[in-house]
């Protein structure tokens, strides 16, 4: 069993249930899924970013990622409906908390300058979401083998609603907020 699952079942759920005065345990919230994104901008003008981009993010995610099209065309970005500019993948079960272990414990501490995540970075329906400048942050890329560097955006989906459930579930998991 993953470790992030087995401490979620024996450790986290307990404590939610009694910080929030819960009677089911199908009342804690709980981790849905983990989208991570990338929009490859410069798509348009050299078709290889994008293929680059969909590799790495497979690497990252261990995952196969999908590859995303313009829904409407733009005369400003020379983009037109249709053309690939992005690439993404949905997390779920076992792989979704080994990354979010990995994430926690590896890629957040990588990150230059950090001083901590937001915790106001929740949507209003407790689904948190986090932008990283850089795919380097994660050792399964090689930087002697990065041409470029490509941001990407994680959007971790919780169930139950609360923002402030949902903060205090990703705290115990260990998600480094900014103190405030």
């Amino acid at each position: 069993m993953v470790r992030l699952k087995k401490s979620y079942d024996e450790e986290i759920i307990p404590q939610l249930m009694e910080k929030f005065g819960l009677k089911n345990r199908l009342a804690v919230p709980r981790i849905q899924k983990i989208t991570v994104s990338m929009g490859v901008g410069r798509a348009t003008e050299n078709k290889s970013r994008l293929e680059k981009a969909t590799k790495e993010l497979g690497l990252i995610t261990g995952q196969k990622p999908k590859v995303c099209r313009a829904r409407r065309s733009v005369a400003g970005f020379k983009l037109r409906e249709g053309n690939p500019i992005g690439c993404k993948t949905t997390l779920r079960g076992e792989r979704m908390y080994e990354f979010l272990d990995r994430l926690i414990n590896i890629a957040i501490p990588r990150v230059r300058d950090f001083r901590g995540l937001s915790p106001r970075a929740f949507d209003g329906r407790g689904n948190y979401s986090m932008g990283f400048n850089e795919q380097i942050i994660f050792p399964e890329i090689s930087i002697d083998n990065v041409e470029f560097q490509q941001g990407m955006n994680v959007t971790i989906t919780i169930s139950g609603g609360y923002d402030d459930r949902s903060f205090e579930l990703l705290r115990l998991f260990g998600m480094p907020f900014r103190k405030t």
